[in-house]
């Protein structure tokens, strides 16, 4: 029989995880949230309770008393690889609550399409934005990095200090130089309208759709995709409303990497070893399928160590088999990511940073790390955001050094905060470097 949590035990999950999950803000952080979850210490504390609930009860799945739904905690690597790895069917990411969310702003979206039309959305995705390898147009887009970086540093001198607020503006120019082409460069309209319709869908059932702020998103969109400007995602579209609709999604995962691209500067800044080691590898232009190999691998241990996308979900279509039991049709599966990648009792090094654990590895991902998702509804974009993110930052450190400046308990050989807060986090860049770039 599966086990089953107690009252108190389920009421100690949704208190001391989910809430502070839809506090925080699943779709668009709220930074006040994030500041005091941070002084809190949140992450490391949920981490904590359910390795007590999997000392317990064993690591199949466990149950929650939840009055009208049946809802199971994966506590196990192996189960939630089972979970991933069959999907969408049986365990549909078309969740009541993700489905809620997400039509707010992009209905369209393959990861809630009914059954039928998954199979030709999901395609099309994969098509564009070529997953699995590297992108055709990627020196193209890895250039762009290059020139929005440099943009970022011609007025910032020696001792200059960034964080969120000069790098995420600078990381959008390049997103949607990326997905729109370079019309949409500073037309800060078109993803201000998508963050207002984010911000609504962080509310999910609970906040009535806008119609008139998506039809105006969906026109300033359609604008920039119109003109299919060549060398980027928008040439690559088919014209008809379900292919723009899948674009909402694509600007909605490279705002998590533009998250991960401050935790990643942060981590680099506050190790120098790791930072000389990205520099030498810009210096010398060592690149594997034309992605810098330690950016990258910079931005994914930021990934690990914070995910962006911290609550992965999924729903029964029909009764699963564990070990322990069945489960009915429609159960909740939810998977805690920081529980997954921080589990201290089965990694070493899971409360430091350790960007070997990504090299020498299969390219779709190491379990049970899973910072794009994983399995059939996997993301499909994950080979181009690493591309695009690790470019830039490959191209930031190059240019300059870093030296922390707050980077709230980011230390070298410190055991790394559970929660971090991005948008307070500073480096100082230090003088110009004189080592060449090699040409991308």
């Amino acid at each position: 029989m599966v086990a089953r949590a107690s009252l108190a035990e389920t009421v100690g999950v949704v208190a001391g995880i989910v809430v502070p999950l839809v506090a925080r803000g699943l779709i668009v952080r709220r930074p006040r949230m994030t500041a005091l979850q941070q002084r809190l210490d949140v992450d490391a504390r949920a981490v904590r309770r359910l390795q007590r609930l999997r000392r317990r009860y064993g690591p199949g799945p466990l149950r929650l008393r939840i009055p009208g739904r049946s809802m199971a905690v994966v506590l196990d690597a192996g189960d939630a690889r089972r979970v991933l790895e069959e999907s969408p069917v049986p365990f549909s990411p078309a969740t009541r609550e993700k489905t809620a969310a997400l039509r707010h702003f992009q209905p369209h979206a393959v990861l809630i399409t009914d059954p039928p039309q998954r199979p030709g959305r999901r395609a099309l995705n994969e098509r564009v934005l070529e997953p699995g390898r590297c992108h055709h147009l990627g020196e193209h887009f890895a250039r762009v990095a290059g020139e929005e970086v440099d943009a970022l540093l011609a007025d910032a001198g020696e001792g200059a200090v960034v964080g969120h607020s000069e790098l995420v503006p600078a990381y959008w120019r390049t997103v949607r130089r990326v997905v729109l082409g370079d019309g949409a460069r500073d037309d800060t309209l078109v993803t201000d309208l998508l963050r207002s319709l984010r911000q609504d869908a962080n509310w999910a059932y609970f906040k009535p759709r806008r119609d008139r702020v998506r039809a105006r998103f969906d026109a300033e969109l359609a604008r920039h995709l119109a003109r299919a400007e060549p060398r980027s995602l928008a040439t690559l579209l088919p014209s008809d409303e379900v292919a723009r609709g899948q674009v909402p999604h694509w600007l909605f995962a490279f705002d998590a990497a533009a998250i991960a691209l401050v935790r990643a500067t942060a981590l680099l800044a506050a190790h120098p070893a790791e930072l000389a080691a990205v520099q030498r590898e810009a210096d010398g232009g060592e690149r594997e399928d034309g992605v810098p190999q330690h950016a990258r691998a910079a931005v994914l241990e930021a990934l690990r160590l914070w995910p962006t996308t911290p609550a992965v979900l999924r729903e029964a279509s029909e009764a699963t088999r564990w070990a322990t039991g069945t489960l009915p049709a429609g159960t909740s599966f939810f998977t805690y990511a920081p529980f997954l990648h921080r589990d201290d009792e089965r990694l070493a090094s899971a409360n430091s940073y350790d960007p070997s654990l990504w090299f020498g590895r299969p390219a779709v991902g190491n379990w049970p790390f899973v910072p794009f998702s994983a399995g059939p509804a996997g993301c499909p974009g994950r080979e181009l955001v690493l591309l695009v993110t690790g470019e830039f930052l490959s191209r930031l450190v190059a240019a300059r050094g870093l030296e922390p400046v707050a980077v709230a308990g980011v230390r070298e050989g410190a055991v790394l905060p559970g929660t971090l807060d991005p948008f307070r986090l500073r480096v100082r860049l230090t003088a110009p470097r004189t080592a060449p770039l090699a040409a991308v």
